[in-house]
């Protein structure tokens, strides 16, 4: 009877670690800070945060709602679900107390969420031409323009950005295939190939500033960007100073929504940005397909005034 009950430990604990590992690490510390959040909501309300029931989340996404996004709202939720399962309780996360709670502050803020704004190419090129105006050390120009022109025509999101590996590299005669471990969408691990084409304007193109980084700072192993994913939001909003620009409107995501909204402007199928940026749906790429088409497309454009 013993043996059976170390047995079943056993595999209880297993499947705990089981359910550690089916998240990113940056992902699970996401959770538990937002699950950190809702146990000091609980706590200085009188409330169970673990196991908690539908009504008390309801309440707590009341209480956020005032100052947070929708999405962050949505995030909570799934945080709060994720904890709950790792400690094997469960949550009805679809409640109707949860579900008419949300679709009523929806309806009350509207779920339109300010996102940053796309780095096109025009300001794209700009700030390519300025960093190497700027009085600044070479490695940092060196590196500044690798790290934006590989970001914009990968279509990366700033946590791939700063988590590629020197092994992660393999230049071809068309270009660069760089391998992706582990991405927001790709929780299993499986990764996936980005394929960079060599540019024919050699100024501009990602694979020859990417081979001139490496080069002059001597990388043969290791991260080739050895900065945080919060140095790419600052090193765009920097620039986009420079330009002029609302930093506040610009961040690491200007780089990923300025290859897709460029992609989209320039007759790029909805399936070949979705295999670039690694999008699973079609929803977001969508929205920078009717970004890159709303003067485009516009029907005043058949007006002759």
């Amino acid at each position: 009877m013993n043996e059976l009950v170390t047995d079943l430990k056993s595999l209880e604990l297993e499947t705990l670690k089981n359910l550690k590992n089916s998240k990113a690490a940056n992902t699970l510390r996401a959770y538990q800070a937002d699950f950190k959040d809702f146990s000091a909501f609980c706590v200085k309300n009188g409330l169970s945060s673990m196991p908690t029931e539908p009504k008390i989340l309801s309440i707590y996404l009341t209480h956020l709602a005032a100052n947070s996004k929708f999405s962050t709202l949505k995030r909570r939720i799934a945080s709060i679900s994720v904890i709950h399962k790792i400690k094997g309780h469960y949550l009805d996360t679809k409640h109707p107390i949860i579900m008419e709670n949300l679709h009523g502050i929806r309806r009350v803020k509207g779920s339109n969420q300010k996102a940053k704004k796309p780095l096109l190419i025009n300001n794209l090129k700009i700030i390519i031409n300025k960093i190497d105006e700027l009085k600044q050390p070479k490695k940092k120009k060196f590196r500044d323009k690798a790290l934006i022109l590989l970001g914009f025509s990968g279509g990366f999101r700033r946590s791939e950005l700063v988590n590629i590996d020197y092994d992660d590299l393999e230049f071809v005669k068309e270009g660069v295939k760089i391998f992706i471990k582990r991405s927001k969408t790709d929780q299993s691990g499986e990764g996936m190939i980005k394929a960079i084409p060599y540019f024919d304007n050699k100024i501009f193109c990602p694979v020859e500033r990417l081979k001139d980084w490496i080069n002059f700072s001597e990388i043969r192993s290791g991260k080739i960007f050895d900065i945080s994913d919060k140095s790419v939001a600052l090193i765009i909003k920097k620039y986009a100073l420079l330009l002029g620009l609302d930093p506040n409107k610009y961040g690491g995501h200007s780089l990923r929504s300025g290859f897709a909204t460029s992609a989209a402007e320039f007759g790029a199928e909805e399936r070949n940005i979705m295999a670039m940026t690694g999008h699973k749906t079609t929803q977001m790429v969508r929205r920078y397909i009717q970004e890159a088409n709303l003067f485009k497309n516009n029907a005043l454009n058949k007006i002759k005034m």
